[in-house]
């Protein structure tokens, strides 16, 4: 072999271990540590004018982020959806929530979290679409292209979240007061004009009768009477270091398998006292690892 043929044997090795002419991909493979670009809304502040904003229903499923080829979980995590569930679905990315009917939460979890190719636990879920990360366009004409794309997708599994146009307070608390009535969790507001941000948005609203929270359980404390030999409340601690107990939102089912010492549960409060601690306190359900 001549000096030169060794040369270029050389220089071609270098070139394939760069990657050097080779496509790159933009899209996190599976294991990438990927965190997707997701917008994230602030409780509702009063003093808006309420007829610049689009209102939709706060849906309380799994929080999907759709990056054209696969589907991810809020943590970053690639979501194990059957292939004929995503099918037909376009190749743009899209923010929605996996959803399957008010009040099923832990059932769509349940579904979401199993790693089956046959999960036919999906066939009763739907993609709910309220946002287009990469459109440049304010909400209001996000709105006309999510309508668009949902107009010229085949797929049966992906819908779109109806949004409307409200001129009152009187009108929108009652929109609250029946989306709760029927076991909604609350309403988003969208400001019209707002373009998509990644992470938290003072155009983006939520509004909801009861805070969420986060807190860690650090004591079963045994019930009483009816509940003796099982659950009475939880004694739990929040990221700040405050302890205090939750009492109710418990099922009999929960109260014999309560969530156990460690867990991260999700509870919903009223305000707080001047202590700081939340007021009416209600266990909500685990949070999920996804």
């Amino acid at each position: 072999m001549s000096v030169i043929t060794k040369l270029l044997v050389t220089l071609l090795s270098l070139f394939a271990l760069s990657g050097y002419g080779q496509k790159s991909s933009t899209q996190p493979s599976a294991t990438a540590n990927f965190q997707p670009p997701i917008q994230h809304g602030v409780v509702m502040q009063e003093n808006i004018r309420i007829e610049d904003y689009w209102v939709s229903e706060k849906l309380d499923g799994i929080r999907g982020y759709w990056d054209g080829t696969k589907l991810f979980s809020r943590a970053g995590n690639q979501i194990n959806a059957p292939s004929w569930f995503t099918k037909d679905w376009p190749n743009t990315a899209i923010d929605g929530e996996i959803w399957r009917d008010r009040n099923t939460f832990e059932s769509t979890a349940s579904c979401v979290s199993q790693q089956k190719d046959d999960n036919n636990c999906w066939l009763t879920l739907r993609f709910m679409i309220f946002d287009l990360p990469s459109h440049t366009g304010t909400f209001s004409q996000r709105i006309l292209a999510m309508k668009t794309l949902i107009h010229q997708s085949p797929s049966s599994f992906l819908k779109m979240v109806q949004q409307i146009k409200m001129y009152s307070k009187a009108e929108l608390y009652q929109r609250l007061d029946d989306v709760v009535k029927a076991h909604g969790e609350g309403l988003m507001l969208h400001h019209q004009d707002a373009l998509y941000r990644k992470g938290r948005s003072k155009q983006l609203m939520k509004l909801k009768k009861y805070q969420d929270a986060e807190a860690r359980v650090i004591q079963h404390i045994a019930g009483k009477g009816k509940y003796q030999q099982m659950l009475g409340s939880l004694l739990v601690e929040t990221p700040s270091g405050l302890q205090f107990k939750i009492g109710t939102g418990f099922s009999d089912l929960q109260r014999k398998n309560p969530p156990p010492i460690g867990a991260t549960i999700t509870y919903q409060y009223i305000g707080k006292t001047k202590r700081g601690v939340p007021r009416f306190a209600s266990f909500k359900r685990i949070r999920q690892k996804n």
